[in-house]
């Protein structure tokens, strides 16, 4: 297997690590925050929900759901753009008999 340049490798970890945590703090906002301002939010209404009972009892898990299916989508973007080639890692790691 070949090495990875140093200054690629660390922009490719920064770039990673900035993603998680955009991803925290999304998962952050409609978990925690919705709960601290439930009176405030409780005039918005989502298919006749008040808003924050909705995100408690689903919108959260939702919310959830789709930053994975997100986190799946980019995350490719991100190795192919650094050279992560899923079919150059299959074809290496061939065993040989």
């Amino acid at each position: 297997m070949r090495k990875m340049d140093p200054a690629k490798a660390e922009a490719y970890f920064k770039y990673r690590t900035t993603m998680i945590v955009i991803y925290l703090t999304i998962g952050f906002f409609a978990s925690y925050l919705v709960v601290f301002f439930a009176k405030g939010l409780s005039s918005i209404t989502v298919m006749g929900i008040p808003f924050h009972y909705y995100m408690g009892a689903q919108g959260a898990v939702v919310i959830f759901i789709i930053l994975l299916f997100v986190n799946a989508v980019i995350s490719d973007k991100i190795d192919k753009k650094f050279g992560f080639d899923p079919k150059f890692v299959d074809s290496t790691n061939q065993t040989v008999d």
